[in-house]
C-alpha cells in the first residue's frame, strides 16, 4: 500500500531544508529571524523533529537545525517573547527531547528556568497594569508575543506549577470588564489596531478575537487547562464570559455562523458588525481557529450542544465557496494546510455526530496545496522558494508540510509541535 502523497510532500520539503548552512531562506529572511520560531530555525526544526519522530527522516537535520538556533547566545528577557529567543528555542527542544530520552535536557533545564522568570516579571507587569485601570498592550496577553502563548508552553512543561496557575489567573482577571474614560470595556480592550501600533483605521481601538493575537488565544488556554484537570479560581465562569461575549458577536451568514477577527469601538456603541464581505477563515483569525477554541471549551464545560455547534460552525466554513475564495496561501497560519490541521485536530476530539462530516473537509484542502498527481518534488521546490513566505513555520514551507502530516497519518503529531498554537492538548 503507497502512502499518502502529503508524506512525499513533506519529505521532499524537508530534503530541501535537510542543512541550516545551505537551506534557501529567500530575500525576506533577516538575521533577527534565526530565533524566530515563525520564521527561522526553531520553526524548521519541527518539521524535522516530527519526521524523525514518525521514523520518516533522520534525527541528525532535527539536531543541525537546533544548534543552527543556538549558534550565539539565545535572547531572554524582554527582549524575548513566545515566538522568539528562549521561549521559541525552548518548545523546539521540548518536542525532541519527548523521543530523546536524556537529550536536550540541560539546555531545556536552563529554558525552562528563563521562561518562568520572564513570565513572572510579565505577571508582575500586567496586574500593575490592571490596578492602574490602563487598558492592555495585545503582547501582554497573545499568545505569539504575550502571557498566553507563555502559558501554552508551562502548560506542556509542568501542569501543575505555581507560574501555570499564575498565568491561569491573570487569564481570568483579564476576563473582567474595564472602565475607561467613563466607557466600560471588555478586560482585553486595546487601544491600538490590531498590529499592536497605533491605527487612524480603529478609533478608540479594538477587541480582538483571533486565536493568535485576541481572545481566543484566552479561551483556548483556559479550556485546554481545565481539560488537563488545571483549574484556578472562577476559571469556569471566565469561560462562560469569552463564551457569552463571542456569541453576541457571532454572524449568522447564508453560508453558516461565522466570527469576525475583531470588533471596532463604533461596532461596539452601535451593537452591531460593519457588515463585510467573506473572510478567510483560519488559525490566526476568524471562524476556524475560534471554532476549535469554542470546541475546546465546550468540551471542558460539559456542554454537548455548544460542542456540535462549534464544529458544525467549523463544517461550514471549510465547505463555504465565499471564504475558500479568500483563502488565498498554502501556509499552516492562515492558509489551506492550517485549516487541514485544524479539521484534523477537531475531528480527533469530536462529537460522533459531526466528526465524520469534519473529516469528509479535509482531502479538498489537502488537494488545494499538493494537488493529486502532482510532483512532491516540484511542489516542494516551489514552496521552499517562494519568495513572499518563505521556507519558516507560521507561512513558509516547513509549516505547510508539517500541517500536512497528521491529516496524512490520520493520528495526532508525535512531538506535540502544535501546542505553541493553542490547539491541542498538552502531552503529560
Amino acid at each position: 500500500m503507497s502512502r499518502h502523497p502529503a508524506l512525499d510532500l513533506a519529505a521532499a520539503v524537508a530534503a530541501q531544508l535537510a542543512d541550516p548552512d545551505t537551506a534557501h531562506y529567500g530575500t525576506q529572511a533577516a538575521s533577527s529571524d534565526r530565533q524566530h520560531l515563525a520564521y527561522g530555525p526553531p520553526g524548521i526544526a519541527l518539521l524535522h523533529i516530527e519526521l524523525a519522530a514518525n521514523g520518516i527522516g533522520p534525527w541528525h537535520r532535527a539536531h543541525d537545525w537546533l544548534a543552527a538556533t543556538a549558534r550565539q547566545p539565545i535572547t531572554s528577557g524582554s527582549d524575548s517573547h513566545p515566538f522568539y529567543g528562549a521561549p521559541a528555542f525552548a518548545h523546539a527542544l521540548a518536542c525532541a527531547a519527548a523521543h530523546l530520552p536524556g537529550s536536550y535536557q540541560r539546555a531545556l533545564n536552563i529554558t525552562d528556568h528563563q521562561v518562568a522568570a520572564d513570565a513572572r516579571r510579565r505577571l508582575d507587569a500586567a496586574h500593575r497594569r490592571i490596578d492602574t485601570g490602563y487598558l492592555p498592550r495585545l503582547a501582554e496577553f497573545d499568545a505569539i508575543r504575550g502571557l498566553t502563548g507563555y502559558g501554552a508552553y508551562l502548560l506542556r512543561r509542568d501542569s501543575g506549577s505555581p507560574i501555570v496557575r499564575a498565568v491561569l489567573d491573570y487569564c481570568v482577571r483579564l476576563t473582567e470588564p474595564i472602565t475607561h474614560h467613563g466607557e466600560t470595556l471588555p478586560g482585553w480592550w486595546t487601544e491600538t489596531g490590531p498590529s499592536g501600533r497605533p491605527d487612524g483605521r480603529f478609533p478608540g481601538g479594538h477587541a480582538n478575537m483571533g486565536i493568535a493575537h485576541g481572545i481566543g488565544g484566552v479561551l483556548a488556554l483556559l479550556a485546554l487547562a481545565a481539560r488537563k484537570g488545571v483549574l484556578v479560581d472562577r476559571h469556569h465562569a471566565a469561560l462562560r464570559t469569552i463564551l457569552a461575549w463571542t456569541d453576541n458577536w457571532r454572524e449568522e451568514t447564508s453560508s453558516g455562523p461565522a466570527w469576525p477577527y475583531w470588533l471596532t469601538r463604533g461596532e461596539l456603541r452601535n451593537g452591531r458588525l460593519v457588515p463585510s464581505a467573506p473572510r478567510r477563515p483560519s488559525w490566526c483569525y476568524g471562524t476556524a481557529g475560534l471554532a476549535r477554541a469554542h470546541q475546546l471549551a465546550a468540551i471542558a464545560l460539559g456542554d454537548t450542544a455548544r460542542q456540535i455547534d462549534a464544529e458544525n460552525a467549523l463544517v461550514a466554513a471549510l465547505t463555504d465557496p465565499g471564504q475558500l475564495r479568500a483563502t488565498t496561501d498554502n501556509g499552516l497560519c492562515h492558509g489551506f494546510a492550517g485549516l487541514a490541521h485544524l479539521a484534523t485536530r477537531t475531528a480527533d476530539d469530536a462529537h460522533p455526530a459531526t466528526a465524520d462530516r469534519l473529516r469528509a473537509t479535509i482531502p479538498a484542502l489537502m488537494a488545494a496545496v499538493h494537488p493529486p498527481g502532482a510532483d512532491p518534488t516540484h511542489t516542494a521546490a516551489a514552496l521552499v522558494r517562494d519568495e513572499a513566505q518563505g521556507p519558516g513555520l507560521l507561512d513558509g514551507a516547513a509549516g505547510t508540510a508539517l500541517a500536512l502530516l497528521a491529516p496524512a497519518i490520520a493520528a495526532p503529531p508525535l512531538s506535540a509541535w502544535d501546542t505553541c498554537l493553542l490547539i491541542a492538548e498538552p502531552s503529560t
